[in-house]
């Protein structure tokens, strides 16, 4: 079983979902409807059961997703399927979101919580 090293953020098809999780608490995030930033942050929210003090923006997203205490300790995995339907309705939207989900996942603030993100590929 393969498992994700600490802050993780990889691609990765579907076949190889089941060894990656290892001891990890995943958090699916379907991508199949997500076409706006508004469905994404509501999807990711849903996904991963975020505090009532996010504010569904990219900047609550960070400070969320790099202060985890809320979680219970260990690993949570973001498995993101279908990420395609917003790179191709928005690709402004996708790549910032990515690029917020690589910098959540670089943070080093200590904490017992972490994340790793899968994004599958289509």
């Amino acid at each position: 079983m393969i498992e994700l090293p600490r802050g993780t953020f990889r691609r990765g098809s579907a076949e190889e979902i089941e060894s990656m999780i290892g001891t990890a608490t995943p958090h699916s995030l379907d991508g199949v409807k997500i076409t706006t930033s508004a469905e994404a942050m509501d999807a990711i929210a849903e996904a991963l059961d975020l505090p009532g003090r996010f504010g569904h923006n990219l900047d609550s997203l960070y400070d969320v997703l790099t202060d985890l205490s809320w979680l219970p300790p260990g690993e949570h995995l973001l498995l993101w399927s279908e990420p395609s339907t917003l790179r191709s309705e928005d690709r402004q939207t996708y790549d910032a979101i990515r690029t917020v989900l690589t910098e959540a996942v670089a943070d080093d603030t200590p904490g017992e919580s972490f994340l790793s993100v899968l994004v599958l590929t289509d």
